[in-house]
């Protein structure tokens, strides 16, 4: 339960002119990560934008209003974007995008059916930790490429000057997010990209051109299935999608536990949690068919409301609202894609490791017991798989590699293995919120 009072409580709604000033800082601690994920998988940022305000517009309807989370672009799927837009197209990413959002829907329903300790049986701690730490050590050779060479390429030339860049931005990205205080300590993303950015300004690493060329309003370019492209069915990446789905689920819960502790309501049971994944399961397909990367609740949406204590469901609505605006102001837009690459590897190589901790911090949070073989076993060989890359041919077109192969082998070890728990403590654990 939440140990402070709340300067604007769930349903209170300020005067126009400060809810669109608290509007528009609640976005801006949103905004670094939600347009990161598609400028490192290629996606439209655009697009992001209009889809994550979208997305939480529509989580705030599915979830009657009641819950306070906006949602981002989800790092969970860069890795399997990566990959599918490149032995595809980005289309068949957005496929499998879309298939992800089907697996929240089915999780809801199935919580509603048969409540959630089932849920936590399978994906437990154990599991999804170190499926976490995969997710950000696979991506570690991403960022690093993108500040070494400019590129984002493995096969790209060493630039010293980019690096030099690169390493500065993580610089201000880490003093702020060590040394800033209150709502400066939220958005260690988005300062050390405009200090990166304007640095890159007298080095010429920015072209204003495309900036000058663009119109003040123009409509972003989505990727609409059976508009703008025609859907092609690939079995491989639907898997790899379904697989990765599993991750941000499991995270979703711990989002949601610690957002009823902020706030002092317990979400959990009113208006439940079937209902906050059916949320994000129906905001990630809307995405999907928008062009948009998936979308997840935020940690960083977590973090303001704890450091202002403004819970204000219309303020987070009012920074969904101004996202879709965003996203259709051309100049702004084009703004967004001059971002130098080596700008967006410094910031990546900071969150690609929070990744990675956080995987290590679920774990430790969850006092999971490595001195007992179960669980050792379980964590080694995700982790070896996960970053290894292994892959399985389950068909001449179809295969399973990287972390979906990783979660999957995590969850099967899980339920074979002996030892497995047999009481579950998470009905208990959410009526502690009460």
């Amino acid at each position: 339960m939440s140990d402070r009072t709340a300067v604007l409580d769930v349903e209170q709604r300020p005067a126009l002119p400060v809810w669109a000033l608290l509007s528009l800082q609640h976005l801006f601690a949103m905004f670094g990560a939600t347009v990161l994920v598609p400028l490192i998988t290629g996606l439209n940022p655009a697009v992001a934008l209009v889809s994550s305000g979208a997305g939480t517009l529509l989580y705030i309807v599915i979830t009657k209003g009641r819950i306070p989370a906006y949602l981002g672009s989800s790092f969970a799927f860069i890795a399997p974007i990566i990959v599918a837009t490149a032995s595809a197209d980005a289309n068949a990413a957005l496929i499998g995008c879309f298939f992800a959002g089907l697996v929240y829907v089915a999780i809801s329903i199935l919580i509603r059916v048969f409540g959630v300790g089932w849920l936590l049986r399978i994906i437990p701690p154990v599991v999804v930790g170190p499926v976490i730490m995969v997710i950000g050590l696979g991506l570690a050779g991403v960022a690093v490429d993108m500040a070494t060479t400019g590129t984002g390429a493995p096969d790209g030339t060493y630039d010293g000057v980019k690096f030099g860049v690169a390493l500065f931005t993580l610089a201000v990205t880490i003093g702020c997010a060590v040394y800033m205080k209150n709502f400066f300590s939220m958005v260690p993303v988005l300062v050390g990209v405009v200090v990166g950015y304007v640095v890159s300004i007298p080095l010429g690493l920015v072209d204003f051109g495309p900036v000058a060329a663009a119109a003040f309003f123009a409509v972003p370019d989505f990727s609409i299935p059976f508009v703008t492209y025609s859907p092609d069915l690939n079995g491989a990446i639907v898997l790899a999608f379904i697989a990765a789905a599993i991750v941000p689920v499991a995270e979703h819960i711990g989002d949601q536990i610690v957002l009823s502790k902020v706030v002092g309501r317990n979400f959990l049971r009113n208006p439940g949690l079937d209902r906050s994944i059916l949320g994000d399961g129906l905001a990630t397909m809307l995405a999907a068919i928008l062009g948009g990367p998936p979308n997840t609740t935020y940690g960083e949406n977590i973090g303001v409301l704890a450091v202002t204590r403004i819970f204000s469901i219309y303020v987070v609505g009012g920074a969904a609202v101004l996202a879709v605006v965003f996203g259709f102001i051309g100049k702004f837009a084009e703004l967004i894609r001059t971002i130098p690459v080596p700008v967006m590897g410094g910031v990546s190589i900071m969150l690609f490791g929070i990744i990675a901790a956080s995987g290590l911090r679920m774990m430790v949070d969850s006092k999971v017991d490595l001195s007992q073989k179960r669980n050792l076993v379980i964590a080694s060989v995700i982790l070896v798989i996960g970053v290894g890359g292994a892959t399985i041919q389950v068909a001449e077109n179809i295969q399973i590699a990287g972390m979906a192969l990783a979660a999957i082998v995590g969850i099967v070890l899980n339920l074979a293995l002996p030892g497995r728990p047999k009481e579950d403590e998470s009905e208990a654990m959410f009526d502690s919120l009460d």
